[in-house]
């Protein structure tokens, strides 16, 4: 009987997971099926340049997965129960029971709304492409003067609102930061992004709370009240309760604990990867939420499950985080490098030149996570196309299955 391996979540963590295991596990020994709501591998780290009016072409999760082997089930995740080991789905086709012998959960995370009063019914955001389309669309409706808001100064909030602030220069945009603007950055960088923000027309409220989103007003702490026509929630995210819910360990915020290996601490035949884990880095600290960390922890996960599927010993990755590559519109960026405390290397890169390295970043890791099959051995290809053929035949394809905001 074939190890049936079940890949939650079709993000840079779980797409990357997929396409190696199929790589270099055996198809005759192990059955790869990836879940996703949605059927397009989505760029999450280009959102802000959907919700600004970009066109950004979609690659099918099929077309990515095609000649692996790998199912594809296009359905959310409702449920897991790892005593019984398996997964609760609802799709176009209806519910179902997708058994498992490993299981890799990389769920990824959504937007924070629900902290503060007003923000999941007023307010937009980008960690999501049907959430990045709305925006688009209200952004299309504002007439020349329109106000936008954009609240939350990290890397996403700086990319969203000068990516608006460029392509939209008509309207009046204004960035909400809890702290000093780019506190993360060295000097010398935060000196880059304000001269940005000040090219750009946006105005930064700094040491700024927000107490309440409101329909046409963003109301703060300090009693200010900000009106706006489209209010961009950039200021934290968080993960579905899913793991919680299944009994697996996690951190208070739901993201699941595991060890170096990231296997769960309480379920061995459960990993985790992406913005659901909780992995401590090399230096001793918690891995944030990003791309980064999803390509180490995914990285990590895919080689200690060959290794212990193989027999053969686990390796270990570099569990790091590099740095900030920050875009600020499509001419400008900040790469800003971090020491092994996390703390910002006083030295950084800026301008046009920081641009073309974070396009290059980027097209990178859309090749790395769309090319699953390169190096594949032609007699292992032609194995996994057949696998492919029986996969079809077993797990319904759906293209019109409703997309998930919680799927990173």
């Amino acid at each position: 009987m074939k190890h049936r391996i079940v890949v939650l979540g079709a993000g840079y963590a779980g797409t990357y997971v997929a396409g190696n295991l199929a790589r270099r596990l055996s198809p005759a020994d192990t059955e790869i099926t990836v879940v996703n709501a949605a059927a397009e591998f989505v760029e999450r780290l280009r959102l802000h340049q959907v919700a600004a009016g970009q066109e950004i072409e979609t690659q099918k999760l099929a077309d990515i997965f095609a000649g692996t082997g790998v199912r594809l089930r296009l359905a959310r995740v409702t449920a897991v129960d790892p005593e019984r080991q398996v997964v609760t789905v609802a799709g176009a086709d209806g519910g179902e029971e997708l058994g498992y012998d490993t299981l890799l959960y990389a769920l990824g995370s959504h937007s924070d709304d629900r902290r503060v009063p007003g923000v999941a019914e007023h307010a937009f955001d980008v960690a999501a492409r049907p959430s990045a389309l709305r925006l688009r669309e209200r952004l299309g409706g504002l007439r020349e003067g329109g106000n936008v808001v954009v609240v939350g100064d990290g890397p996403t909030g700086i990319e969203t609102a000068t990516e608006i602030a460029e392509s939209r220069p008509g309207l009046s945009l204004t960035l909400v930061a809890r702290g000093e603007l780019g506190a993360q950055l060295s000097d010398g960088a935060r000196g880059h992004l304000r001269r940005a923000c000040d090219r750009l027309g946006i105005t930064v409220l700094e040491h700024t709370c927000v107490e309440a989103v409101e329909a046409a007003r963003v109301l703060c702490a300090d009693g200010a009240a900000l009106p706006s026509d489209a209010t961009v929630w950039t200021a934290g995210f968080a993960v579905d309760p899913i793991a919680a819910a299944a009994g697996l360990e996690v951190t208070g915020n739901g993201r699941i604990v595991v060890d170096r290996t990231m296997r769960s601490v309480s379920h061995p035949n459960v990993y985790a990867a992406g913005d659901s884990v909780y992995a401590v880095g090399d230096n001793g600290r918690p891995l944030p939420m990003s791309c980064a960390t999803a390509g180490y922890t995914g990285m990590q996960a895919m080689k200690a499950i060959v290794g212990r599927l193989t027999g053969s010993k686990v390796a270990h990755v570099r569990l790091d985080y590099p740095g900030n590559h920050i875009s600020l519109g499509r001419q400008d960026a900040i790469l800003q490098m971090v020491d092994h405390e996390a703390q910002a290397k006083p030295t950084y890169m800026g301008g046009r030149k920081a641009a073309r390295i974070k396009a290059g970043i980027l097209k990178l890791s859309l090749w790395t996570n769309s090319h699953p099959t390169f190096c594949m051995p032609k007699r292992k290809r032609r194995l996994a196309a057949a696998s492919d053929l029986s996969a079809a035949h077993a797990v319904p394809y759906a293209p019109d299955a409703p997309a998930d905001t919680a799927v990173a």
